[in-house]
């Protein structure tokens, strides 16, 4: 299953997190990452501008209609979310790097407009800052359009009613947003016990959580910023490598070595659950650490996945804590 970073480190390497965050939003009216080769033609090159401008002065808004039923997701993270929600027969078309069988709609940057005109959808679901251009395009064809560009945890959870209550079905939003916050909390509990203990020495309270390095990126190598750090936190983990919605960081051995990490997270963008475990040794990286090598899915894509992640991560750092 592909996810909201896969798009962006395959088509500009590294650039998703250097995109500036942004709130959470709904754009209405008008029109979340995944493979794109570096010469994909832009947004907005193909399809017909003007017959797309016509069919827009009849269109429906989704706002004046009771749900929409005709939904097309170009962001993994917000086909995951609707189905998650119980959306998923309402979405009509999907990228080519969504988890969902239905009819694609081309790459996460440069969608297919023909082809989405074709499925003609009341709501279109985007995410991310790198869409932006896409959201705006697709606006200015006379879509409706839920964008959404969650930066932190807290964020992403309120990200799920976003696009409930864009998809017409808030209360499902806000259950899916409750039972992410419940599952948080659950976590946040079963870790809590031992996270401080007595320095010996200084006889003053010291963090004993283990450190983490999450390794988003391998060339370069760059730590996962945004919602992880949260996520790490979460799961009784420290990952002091950026703050909590900063954008990912390239880093060096000798600032990893230097935070003496007890685990290092392996969760490359588009690498699934593939990527080399050897690869820290590869590059001549000599750490004192275990290796685990996660789905991405599961730390980088803002869905009800990365609540998996963070239950999986506090089973790695504290067994059945």
């Amino acid at each position: 299953m592909w996810n909201d970073c896969d798009s962006i480190y395959t088509s500009v390497a590294g650039s998703r997190r250097r995109a500036p965050a942004a709130e959470t939003h709904l754009s209405t009216p008008g029109v979340d990452t995944s493979m794109q080769p570096p010469d994909a033609p832009p947004p907005g090159v193909s399809g017909h501008a003007a017959g797309d401008r016509e069919r827009a002065a009849t269109r429906t808004p989704a706002s004046e209609a009771d749900t929409p039923t005709r939904i097309v997701s170009l962001a993994p993270s917000a086909t995951a979310s609707l189905s998650a929600m119980g959306a998923g027969d309402a979405v009509v078309g999907v990228t080519v790097h969504c988890g969902l069988d239905r009819p694609r709609v081309g790459g996460w940057l440069n969608p297919d407009y023909d082809r989405l005109a074709d499925l003609d959808p009341d709501l279109v679901c985007t995410a991310d800052p790198l869409q932006a251009d896409v959201r705006d395009d697709l606006r200015d064809r006379g879509y409706d359009v839920c964008h959404v560009e969650p930066a932190t945890l807290d964020a992403v959870v309120d990200s799920f009613e976003t696009v409930g209550r864009a998809a017409g079905r808030p209360d499902a939003g806000t259950r899916l947003a409750a039972d992410a916050r419940d599952r948080l909390a659950a976590v946040r509990e079963r870790v809590a016990d031992g996270s401080e203990r007595t320095d010996e020495t200084s006889g003053t309270d010291a963090d004993s959580r283990p450190v983490v390095y999450c390794e988003e990126w391998g060339d370069p190598p760059m730590a996962a910023g945004n919602w992880v750090p949260e996520a790490v936190a979460a799961a009784g983990g420290r990952h002091p490598f950026c703050d909590p919605g900063d954008r990912s960081q390239e880093v060096t051995e000798a600032r990893v070595a230097a935070a003496d990490p007890d685990h290092v997270v392996i969760h490359h963008c588009g690498h699934g659950d593939r990527a080399d475990p050897d690869i820290l040794a590869e590059r001549g990286w000599d750490l004192d650490a275990p290796v685990h090598v996660l789905d991405d899915d599961l730390l980088n894509q803002p869905s009800p996945a990365l609540l998996d992640g963070i239950e999986t991560l506090a089973e790695l750092f504290h067994g059945e804590a």
